[in-house]
């Protein structure tokens, strides 16, 4: 099949009533309709298994829109219009003949239908193979898959051979809402439209990078999923190790999807495997235990409803990463995601080498290296830390730090900072690929994290445990610092 190029205006939702459909996506549908950006001939189909009319449905989507949009935007005039817009459809997944209901459905409506598998990887298949029977693939159809894709690399194949069973690789979008995010695009435009930055980005001028990914959310109502997954395996093989790309791959020859993904896979190449003999150096695995954030008492991960005492998986990961290209050799990247930490907080640090010649006061020279922040979560915005002589006639000539802030919701006057899916939602529809992963991607990503967690369960090394409410354990401070480097907050 070619790949598809026609705008499409038929979205069908499977998992419809999933928390993930009511949390993010028809939220993220609702900013769209508020600003104006979508089709007037777009259709949208929910797909699940309650019994429940139409209108029924639509009112539980209010609900959801009344929980999850910030209040300031809430408008009954955007209600009306996004509803009007909205379908259900009610039955098994499994069961074949029920996909006729599909069909009926989409009577009228264009031909260019793009599905979202809201659902879990093991019905991907079951789904992909009843709608390709019922007769509705077709060239101009496309397909969201959410991670994860698979529990390792072979797991991964599995599913990804599957889905190309019916569609092909231009028609899917395999999902990562980090990537949609309006401070990861800016890397892009910050790296390669700004020279000052571009000129500097290499060994030479930098001293080493760290890249955070915090929850202060625990585990939740998901225990039995996560103790079978891990944080390497939920946060490290996508969200992270996508960060790292972005952050370090070459300038691309264009802003295209073939263009982007083809630098990104060979960073993914030249990422160095963590090795058993040196675990104890590179990587860090923990799981949080009792404590409390913000004055609340939170339960050890051992402590969860539903929980194995004896359970050994990690709620958090540290790990120092190498890349060995003529660009980032000698730079070590260190990446670091966990729950039930102090704050939900996502950022990259770029911290910069100091000059050799330093003129100033000798006791100042290690703190005076500029460092560039670009977050994430909670605010978004990159800020760029410098040093200015202090006030005052009896400073002398003592040092200051102070960051030049680009705080895009303040700067920019922004009512609302477009989520991920915003974004992605759009750029499906429109045929864009840019944003999405190709499946090199994804294989090149589970054969570095199927490596690390075989080297570390070869090793000896120890399953830490943090106070939820933390930064993490306490070794992973004496861990960067041997190197003689330090953390951000530090």
């Amino acid at each position: 099949m070619s790949g598809p190029q026609k705008q499409s205006t038929s979205f069908v939702l499977f998992g419809a009533l999933g928390d993930l459909s009511l949390r993010k996506i028809f939220p993220a549908w609702f900013y769209l309709e508020r600003g104006g950006l979508l089709d007037d001939s777009l259709r949208i189909l929910g797909v699940a298994r309650e019994d429940i009319t139409t209108e029924q449905f639509q009112e539980k989507i209010i609900d959801a829109l009344n929980l999850f949009v910030s209040s300031e935007f809430i408008d009954v005039d955007v209600y009306k219009r996004l509803v009007a817009r909205i379908d259900y459809c009610h039955f098994d997944l499994t069961d074949p003949p029920s996909y006729q209901k599909i069909k009926g459905a989409l009577e009228g409506w264009d031909s260019a239908t793009s599905y979202y598998l809201a659902i879990p990887p093991k019905l991907f298949e079951t789904v992909c193979d009843n709608l390709y029977e019922t007769g509705l693939v077709n060239e101009q159809s496309r397909i969201v898959v959410e991670k994860p894709i698979g529990y390792n690399l072979e797991s991964s194949n599995e599913i990804n051979d599957k889905i190309l069973k019916h569609f092909s690789e231009s028609q899917i979008y395999r999902i990562d809402h980090y990537l949609g995010k309006e401070t990861v695009q800016n890397l892009i435009a910050l790296r390669f439209a700004n020279s000052l930055f571009s000129s500097q980005w290499n060994s030479k001028s930098i001293e080493y990078i760290e890249i955070t990914a915090a929850e202060s959310v625990g585990i939740e109502d998901r225990w039995g999923y996560f103790d079978g997954v891990g944080q390497m395996r939920d946060m490290v093989q996508s969200h992270l190790l996508q960060l790292l790309c972005l952050i370090t791959m070459e300038p691309p020859n264009q802003l295209d999807e073939q263009s982007i993904r083809y630098e990104k896979t060979q960073v993914l190449r030249a990422l160095k495997l963590l090795s058993e003999g040196d675990i104890s150096k590179t990587l860090i695995r923990a799981q949080y235990g009792d404590g409390e954030i913000g004055g609340t008492p939170k339960s050890g991960y051992l402590n969860e409803e539903g929980a194995n005492a004896q359970s050994e998986t990690e709620t958090f990961v540290c790990f120092r990463a190498e890349i060995a290209n003529w660009r980032w050799s000698g730079t070590p990247i260190y990446l670091r995601t966990g729950k039930r930490m102090t704050d939900k907080v996502t950022k990259i640090v770029i911290h910069f080498k100091s000059d050799d010649h330093f003129i100033f006061d000798q006791d100042q020279k290690g703190s005076t290296t500029n460092s560039l922040i670009m977050k994430l979560h909670p605010t978004e915005g990159i800020y760029l830390q410098v040093h200015t002589k202090r006030h005052g006639v009896s400073e002398g000539m003592r040092l200051r730090s102070d960051p030049m802030s680009l705080d895009f919701a303040k700067t920019h006057k922004l009512l609302n900072i477009p989520s991920g899916y915003q974004r992605l939602l759009l750029d499906v529809l429109k045929g864009n690929q840019s944003l999405f992963l190709c499946r090199e991607e994804i294989e090149l990503a589970w054969r570095w994290c199927d490596d690390a967690i075989e080297a570390w369960n070869k090793s000896s090394q120890q399953l830490h445990t943090y106070p939820s409410g933390s930064y993490g354990p306490e070794i992973t401070k004496t861990f960067i610092e041997q190197y003689g480097h330090h953390w951000h907050e530090d």
